[in-house]
């Protein structure tokens, strides 16, 4: 798990832009704190830092490999969990290795098979070869989008890295938003290739880009398949179990301390109860870290998305599998901390306006970090098992648009009522979404004789699986690698994904509840208390002093002349200010979030907003 940068110019002599180079790879330094090197090569920079995972002497980077061709050389970030089999095949085709490091099994791969050494890999990664043989850059992203990787096309080339940051450290990349970038920002639709930033785009999962001499071309070598799913309920369930247990087997495997973020509910504590089996099996207890509230057990109040504090069933799991568990817990002065909110801004590059969830999460990573360097985390089973409320909802799962803005429907309209009447207008963010929500459906195949509600079911399970999951995936990927902690996603292994999304509705809540293939196949390491929850999302704090903390901090800010007010109702502020904080809804509190992630937006990245 690394950061990574490059620069190709192919008219330029990159050597003489070492500075630029090395000032993009420090860019990257929180994300790799253990070591850091360079690539100078004719018309080709790479940087590398370095958060030592597997091989800690030896896997450094740039890597490079002589051929009697020329050199290949790689930058690599994340990790390919079935590099032993890999490495195995490739000794086999009389490939020698110097290194026990997966980043060397997939430079070699790349040697033996070209770009389709991705459809080998089974991991999350993003890398970049330097092919001179072919005088030609290559980045590959993962299937599902678990590790970024942007670039940036220049008049001779292509600016690269892991975070737009390191593409805006280069002169060549302005620092311009315009009203497209803000347009998502506002619609959470996550259409495929979008950054905020306008000279700026995402490598999209499952996708090859090829740079050479005549300009970038894109290849897709991985798309959700869609067919017809031949097995009965009871093999459905058996093979989920093997393919979960499978895939936490591969995933504890690291040179450096793990653990596993517990929440109490099923998708984690799954992950903990087969990790904690796995461990157990070799001599070792599981660690497991949670996040909690000051007080927040003793007061807690159900709400539209929680029915139960989290604690109790925390409790269940660490004592059923004897983990070694520790709760960090926030209060109201930690979670608005300027600094932790601009620590947040600053590692994700957006204003995302998450507040209390994202800098919780933050001083969560914050936390395990100074014990463990790679942690399992239940991201995704969401999407890929089908738990969310809205999967139920008649309302969100029949609308004509994305079922977690119609669940939702107040609430994201909220995310852009204080900005101007101008710019609210220029968004036109209806119509936005509309276009998006048409564009995802007609990529969407169907399976003959299907019936309405699988159809129906399926389309949702596939939005969620390529929109939906890559914002999550990015929130959880760069607050962890904010604090140099590695974050491993089981439920994103692409065999699991594309096994379950093509089981029927029926399959998938068999039981009469969210995510019954799950909870079937990890029962027996559950404790009936989990078995029994209902879902639950990752925690909100409840405390009145947060909203009050907001407000005093937004008044502080609603005099200053900066940028915000460009795009932002300086008045609507002002009355977020004056609201009763015993009253405010959730509503105004996430529009409150919002105003304060901005504000350091623009005082961090000074972009150039052209709203026209």
């Amino acid at each position: 798990m690394c950061g990574i940068v490059g620069w190709v110019g192919f008219e330029r002599d990159i050597a003489r832009q070492r500075e630029i180079v090395e000032a993009m790879t420090d860019t990257m330094r929180y994300r790799g704190p253990d070591d850091a090197g360079t690539y100078i090569a004719d018309h080709v920079g790479l940087g590398h830092r370095r958060l030592a995972i597997i091989d800690l002497p030896l896997g450094r980077q740039p890597m490079t490999l002589s051929t009697p061709a020329g050199e290949l050389a790689i930058v690599y970030s994340g990790e390919a969990y079935n590099f032993r089999e890999l490495r195995a095949e490739l000794t086999g085709l009389g490939h020698q290795f110097t290194t026990e490091s997966d980043t060397e099994v997939v430079l070699h791969g790349y040697l033996q098979w070209g770009p389709a050494v991705a459809e080998r890999l089974n991991g999350m990664y993003a890398f970049a070869v330097w092919d001179a043989r072919t005088d030609q850059l290559v980045m590959i992203r993962d299937r599902l989008g678990i590790k970024p990787l942007y670039y940036s096309e220049t008049d001779d080339g292509v600016v690269f890295g892991s975070e737009p940051k390191a593409l805006l450290a280069n002169p060549l990349v302005p620092g311009d938003v315009d009203a497209d970038g803000l347009r998502e920002l506002f619609a959470m639709t996550k259409k495929p290739g979008w950054s905020l930033w306008k000279h700026i785009r995402e490598v999209e999962p499952g996708t090859i880009v090829t740079v050479d001499r005549r300009g970038c071309s894109t290849r897709t070598y991985w798309q959700l398949p869609t067919h017809a799913h031949a097995d009965d309920l009871d093999t459905t369930v058996d093979h989920v179990r093997e393919l979960m247990t499978d895939i936490v087997d591969r995933q504890l495997i690291a040179d450096v301390p793990r653990c596993v973020l517990l929440s109490g509910g099923l998708d984690s504590s799954a992950l903990t109860g087969l990790a904690a089996a796995k461990l157990h099996a070799e001599g070792e207890r599981a660690h497991s870290y949670s996040v909690d509230f000051t007080d927040q057990e003793a007061n807690f109040t159900p709400d539209g998305m929680r029915d139960t504090p989290d604690s109790p069933f925390i409790r269940d799991v660490a004592g059923r599998v004897d983990s070694l568990h520790r709760d960090v817990v926030l209060d109201a002065a930690e979670l608005t901390d300027p600094d932790v909110r601009r620590a947040v801004v600053a590692a994700r590059d957006i204003p995302a306006g998450l507040g209390d969830m994202d800098n919780s999460l933050l001083l969560l990573f914050k936390a395990i970090r100074e014990q463990s360097t790679v942690a399992l985390s239940g991201e995704s089973a969401d999407e890929v098992f089908g738990g969310y409320r809205w999967f139920f909802d008649e309302t969100s799962r029949n609308a004509e648009t994305f079922p977690w803005l119609a669940f939702s429907g107040t609430q994201m309209d909220s995310r852009s009522a204080m900005l101007t009447p101008h710019v609210r207008d220029v968004l036109d963010l209806d119509r936005y979404i509309a276009d998006e929500y048409s564009t995802a459906l007609a990529g969407i195949p169907a399976v003959a004789d299907e019936s309405d509600v699988e159809r129906r079911m399926r389309v949702i399970c596939h939005l969620h699986l390529t929109r939906f999951v890559r914002m999550l995936l990015d929130r959880k990927d760069r607050t962890s690698m904010a604090v140099g902690l590695e974050v491993r996603v089981p439920f994103c292994d692409h065999r699991l994904v594309e096994y379950v999304y093509n089981t029927p509705w029926a399959f998938k809540t068999f039981d009469g509840r969210e995510k019954s293939l799950l909870r079937a196949a990890t029962r027996h390491v559950l404790p009936q208390s989990v078995i029994d929850r209902t879902k639950s999302p990752y925690p909100s704090t409840q405390d009145l002093g947060y909203t009050e903390a907001l407000q005093k901090q937004l008044s502080e800010i609603v005099g200053d002349d900066s940028d915000l007010f460009g795009i932002v109702e300086r008045d609507a502020v002002r009355a977020m200010c004056r609201a009763d904080a015993t009253t405010v809804s959730g509503e105004l509190r996430n529009q409150m979030d919002r105003v304060l992630d901005l504000y350091h937006w623009f005082d961090i990245y000074k972009p150039t907003v052209d709203v026209a």
